[in-house]
């Protein structure tokens, strides 16, 4: 079966145009209380949280192939890094040296002077979000105005992610019964919190804790990959998945049962051979370059419009540019450096449903 018959492309497209519609909200209004899941939920989760999630059951799915199609561990670490810090490090550089510069109230030679942008781009090339804020550079005059790109966040925690397959699948611990230790372990952290307590004790603490926050949306990602030879994804099953999603709302367990019937139901629907697949990806894979962007280029319609642009206007104005962005990004910049990724293990089987198998 060809790798690209299914729907990851158009179902990672979904999710990052999401994480742009909930921000737009946020960017706009500098709260997400009138964002739709927040009414719809009840207060429990914005769209684009929901797209996140999604990010990291397909991550979880495809990582875990990933590195059972790598013969070498650390080509595998290679293939995982070169996705994510060469478009990373342009988007930081970008946001600093380009945006910052347009939006700051220094004199741009007072500006280039101080430690910021510099710190901003190193700091958040290697996954650390201390600094988060330029100086002098204000998009709008609410409680997130400050804020460069607060899409990052995610992006330590899935390398962390990649990391844990990584020591698992040395450890030959990657199995159904981790996934399903870990897939319960992470629910147990988003009902309780327990991990919140040990942030004050440091960076690594830091990380552990939003580790343990996500994690049970990969690990469903990793378990689903994991019974792809069983008959696991299957219609009625996705039907009672959907059911499960909706009481989740009246139950107001939205967030806690995601990991369950969310994430399988998103598989679902990129694997079921019974949709049609969408050509996503004839423009490039886009989707990473939406994430990364989308933020700062909100942040830059919201200022150039003097801070009076609706939450729609933002949405509508910041999807097409940030998607030339993501474009440009996939071309120029993520494209090129995927072609030093290490070969993967050959005669490795590219995924398909088992019931193309059979």
């Amino acid at each position: 079966m060809p790798a690209r018959q299914n729907n990851f492309d158009a179902l990672r497209l979904v999710a990052a145009i999401s994480v742009i519609f909930s921000h737009s909200f946020l960017i706009a209004e500098g709260t997400q209380n009138n964002e739709p899941l927040i009414l719809l939920t009840g207060n429990q989760s914005i769209l684009g949280l929901a797209g996140v999630f999604v990010f990291f059951a397909i991550s979880g799915f495809l990582v875990t192939q990933s590195f059972e199609q790598t013969a070498n561990p650390l080509h595998y670490l290679a293939k995982r890094a070169l996705r994510i810090f060469p478009g990373l490090f342009i988007v930081t550089l970008v946001s600093a040296f380009v945006l910052g510069p347009l939006v700051t109230t220094l004199p741009l030679g007072t500006y280039l002077s101080r430690p910021e942008p510099y710190q901003y781009v190193v700091g958040n090339t290697l996954l650390d979000q201390t600094v988060h804020e330029l100086p002098g550079v204000s998009f709008v005059d609410n409680p997130v105005g400050l804020e460069i790109n607060g899409s990052l966040w995610t992006l330590r925690c899935e390398f962390v992610m990649y990391l844990m397959v990584l020591v698992l699948g040395v450890l030959r611990l990657l199995t159904v019964r981790v996934g399903l230790f870990l897939l319960a372990f992470g629910m147990v952290c988003l009902h309780s919190n327990m991990l919140d307590e040990f942030e004050k004790w440091g960076w690594f603490f830091q990380v552990l804790s939003g580790w343990g926050w996500l994690v049970s949306f990969f690990a469903a990602g990793m378990v689903l990959y994991k019974l792809r030879h069983t008959r696991i994804f299957d219609g009625r099953i996705a039907l009672l998945a959907f059911a499960g999603l909706v009481l989740s709302i009246p139950l107001r367990q939205f967030i806690l049962l995601f990991p369950i019937f969310g994430c399988y139901l998103a598989l679902w629907l990129a694997l079921s051979p019974r949709l049609p697949v969408i050509r996503a990806a004839r423009f490039g894979d886009l989707s990473y370059g939406l994430y990364i962007y989308g933020w700062p280029v909100e942040d830059a319609v919201m200022w150039f419009s003097g801070g009076h642009a609706a939450w729609w206007q933002v949405f509508l104005i910041a999807l097409p540019a940030a998607s030339a962005m993501a474009f440009l990004s996939w071309h120029l910049v993520e494209r090129p450096m995927l072609r030093f990724k290490p070969g993967s293990r050959r005669g490795a089987a590219r995924y398909a449903p088992a019931a193309q198998q059979a």
